[in-house]
């Protein structure tokens, strides 16, 4: 008898597939086992007879160690095949091990290269064993891509070849789909929207202090950006209304945020509304001001969230940027504090503007005037490629505040 292993984000596996099953006429019939939690239980749920086992990618190496050459699952299908981006990561090595024993395999994914088509080459191997773009990752590279920025023999970042790109897109089209959401689905039409959040003076005269000396004096420790790197992260605390500093300590700085979050909270008249948070100081300000706000933990928050009983979700969009559907529960979108990723961006906002979903998706990104939040808002809005393109917005500002000053 065939058997089927899906590997999907932790919260999907826990979640998302068996609920889904369930939606359907043709797939209510299929059970499924859950391979999560203790060791125990994985076993035990191995055990089960069941047509679709779930596990999250965590548990990929000891699955593959666990069963050996014995390997039970003639079909693998990857929810979100991009985790599975890097040739060196023990979860890529694994699966590579029984690829020859997997008769097919399926990968589905909205981001297959966020960074650059470097990506591209270990999730393609294991689709075909190699046979489109190589057999290692060495060759894929000496074929498409030459050296970009390095250091004599180190080589930091690769750029394509004239025409790589469409050489690369014939080799993979036969096996590759891409199914756009608004080519095949009705969906309402989402509003993006900027919030412009103003800061005092005195929080403005803070952040310039920050930005030009890199250092912010506080008698509970000081505030200090080594790099461009950190400063670009301070910078994103700062405007948030929070901060870190040296002892690893919260200081508050400013609450603007918070109180246009509250104003977009009275305007939406009792709607639930998904704040997205960067930091962990973020998420303890935000339960602090707003009582009634749930952090996301598990599969009862997502339950809870669709039924609309929860009025103020939180959820930082790495543990919640794949894979869940959260379309049940509200159409508005709070990005109380931005990424740089592009990836979590897109994903995040799909968790509400996706199929199911039945009104305008709205999204309020909360802008802080004169700060780094413009630049990452840029970064976004133009689909540059996440962190380089930050650094760079922040090293060029950088440069403009040093001739300000000098």
């Amino acid at each position: 008898m065939a058997k089927v292993l899906v590997i999907a984000p932790k919260r999907v596996a826990e979640d998302t597939w068996s609920r889904e099953t369930e939606k359907w006429d043709h797939t209510k019939s299929l059970r499924v086992s859950k391979v999560l939690g203790s060791l125990d239980k994985r076993i035990r749920a191995l055990m089960q007879p069941a047509d679709i086992y779930v596990t999250n990618r965590e548990n990929v190496v000891w699955l593959v160690d666990y069963y050996a050459k014995k390997w039970p699952f003639d079909m693998v299908v990857i929810d979100e095949l991009s985790s599975f981006k890097s040739s060196k990561a023990k979860r890529f090595r694994a699966l590579k091990k029984v690829r020859p024993l997997i008769h097919r395999i399926v990968g589905l994914t909205g981001t297959p290269a966020p960074n650059s088509l470097i990506d591209l080459w270990p999730q393609i191997y294991l689709l075909d064993g190699g046979e489109r773009l190589g057999k290692t990752i060495s060759a894929y590279r000496a074929r498409y891509f030459e050296p970009d920025q390095r250091n004599r023999q180190i080589v930091y970042s690769w750029r394509l070849k004239d025409h790589a790109e469409e050489v690369i897109q014939n080799e993979i089209s036969d096996i590759c789909v891409s199914m756009k959401a608004a080519d095949y689905l009705d969906l309402p039409k989402r509003i993006d929207n900027v919030v412009s959040v103003r800061l005092s003076p005195a929080a403005k005269k803070q952040y310039k202090q920050l930005e030009r000396d890199l250092l912010l004096p506080f008698s509970t420790g000081d505030i200090v950006a080594n790099n461009a790197a950190v400063l670009s992260n301070k910078l994103l605390q700062y405007a948030n209304g929070a901060i870190y500093n040296e002892n690893g300590q919260v200081q508050e700085l400013h609450s603007a945020k918070l109180d246009t979050l509250e104003d977009i909270v009275e305007e939406s008249n009792g709607q639930p509304i998904l704040v997205f948070y960067q930091y962990k100081h973020d998420l303890e300000r935000l339960k602090a001001r707003f009582k009634d706000a749930r952090e996301l933990t598990d599969s009862r928050d997502i339950e809870r969230w669709n039924a609309s009983r929860i009025p103020m979700l939180l959820v930082h969009p790495a543990s919640a940027g794949h894979g869940l559907n959260l379309q049940d529960g509200g159409h508005i979108i709070v990005w109380f504090g931005l990424t740089w990723s592009l990836e979590l961006y897109q994903q995040a906002n799909a968790r509400l503007d996706r199929q199911g979903q039945t009104q305008s998706v709205i999204v309020h990104h909360l802008v802080a005037e004169g700060t780094v939040d413009e630049q990452v808002m840029k970064v976004l809005q133009k689909k540059a490629a996440g962190q380089n393109a930050l650094l760079e917005a922040v090293k060029a500002r950088l440069e403009a505040v040093k001739s300000d000053h000098q």
